[in-house]
């Protein structure tokens, strides 16, 4: 057990308060030292006082002497570099921090009371395919099936719920790229950190103006397809873009993407019903057989307390 380790355990036993550090520009304030602790996954504020985190052994709260002002302070902070805006006409937030960790803000009236934080921390290791197998993630044969459906330039589409592991498997995926391969990357907010030599990676942007999308993820896709990639990756499809997606799968381009689903199968269901939403001259039977002859594989993901695996694969074409 590290030295930050033996200190949060002391906090925890003993509710002891800490006092609230001055802020520095490269400080995370009260948070600093859960953010240095490399065995720390996950931190949230739900109100002044407390502060949760996740590691690899599960939740824990801790007690530190913090208030709504000193929140929000740190939270000014954290987002001065990131050039997302904050404030009443746009009272959430989800940027990437300095180090590369996620940063996601909801402040009052559309949360209760007090401003809500979660930062998503930036896991330093190279992740690969074969890393999560020792890890217990994937087992050897859906191993395989993963590298062979990227070899044969299929796409892989990635399922499951929040923190499942969707985006872990994604970047592992991406990590198996030989470096003849030019990858263009779409996201809401930068979070893949994957170790492609020919990479570009693009996000969001927002307008100041009226806090709404003035780059959305539909643009960036059918940017992405002037910027000659070989490979296509997207943070996550949840709307209008995914018939932009069907566009990228028709020229040829194969892609690797996350979504929200309860199964592999659902996944599939979903994409399609997405690209028929977006209100495009698109027909059920289009979207089906594009997506059915590109998808080579659909990934499910789950978490069961700490651990996060694979649990259905299902092979496409």
């Amino acid at each position: 057990m590290n030295q930050t380790t033996n200190s949060i355990a002391q906090q925890e036993r003993g509710h002891a308060l800490l006092s609230t550090p001055l802020l520095t520009a490269s400080s995370f304030g009260f948070l600093q030292e859960l953010m240095a602790d490399a065995s720390v996954e996950e931190i949230w504020i739900n109100r002044p006082g407390q502060v949760c985190f996740a590691d690899s052994k599960g939740h824990h709260r801790l007690q530190l002497d913090f208030s709504t002002q000193g929140l929000m302070r740190l939270i000014e902070q954290l987002l001065r570099a990131s050039g997302r805006r904050l404030d009443t006409s746009k009272p959430f937030v989800d940027a990437m921090l300095f180090e590369g960790s996620r940063l996601h803000v909801v402040i009052p009236n559309v949360v209760r009371e007090h401003p809500s934080l979660n930062i998503r921390k930036f896991q330093k290791r190279r992740l690969s395919i074969d890393s999560l197998v020792s890890g217990n993630a994937l087992n050897a044969e859906q191993a395989t099936k993963l590298k062979a459906a990227i070899r044969d330039r299929k796409s892989i589409v990635i399922s499951g719920a929040t923190h499942s592991g969707k985006t872990t498997l994604l970047t592992a995926c991406l990590n198996e790229f030989d470096e003849q391969e030019r990858l263009i990357s779409v996201e809401d907010t930068f979070e893949l950190h994957c170790q492609v030599e020919d990479w570009v990676a693009l996000q969001t942007r927002e307008d100041p103006a009226v806090g709404g999308s003035l780059v959305d993820l539909r643009r960036l896709i059918r940017e992405s397809l002037r910027m000659r990639p070989t490979r296509l990756a997207v943070g996550e499809v949840r709307g209008a873009e995914a018939a932009e997606l069907l566009v990228a799968l028709n020229s040829g381009v194969p892609a690797y993407l996350t979504i929200h689903a309860n199964s592999a199968a659902s996944a599939f269901e979903k994409l399609v019903a997405l690209s028929l939403n977006a209100g495009e001259n698109i027909s059920e039977r289009f979207a089906r057989a594009t997506f059915a002859s590109s998808i080579g594989l659909s990934v499910h993901c789950e978490r069961a307390g700490s651990s996060r695996r694979v649990t259905e694969l299902i092979e496409h074409g």
